[in-house]
């Protein structure tokens, strides 16, 4: 059984994670920038790959014994 606060954590990352990935999508499927002032593709990648982290973190806090 996981422990209390490894279950909060894990709900947190899955939030902001799941959060992250659907705003970026949103903001690139209509090609509006993802940050202001800063290349279109390198911020897009770089909030893809913080929502992906985040997830995994998620992953790992929800499966850890």
């Amino acid at each position: 059984m996981e422990s209390v606060p490894a279950v909060f954590a894990g709900a947190v990352f899955t939030l902001f994670g799941g959060a992250l990935m659907v705003w970026t999508g949103a903001r690139v499927r209509r090609a509006e920038p993802v940050a202001v002032g800063v290349n279109r593709v390198a911020s897009a990648v770089l909030a893809a790959t913080a929502a992906l982290v985040s997830l995994g973190l998620a992953a790992y806090c929800l499966t850890r014994p």
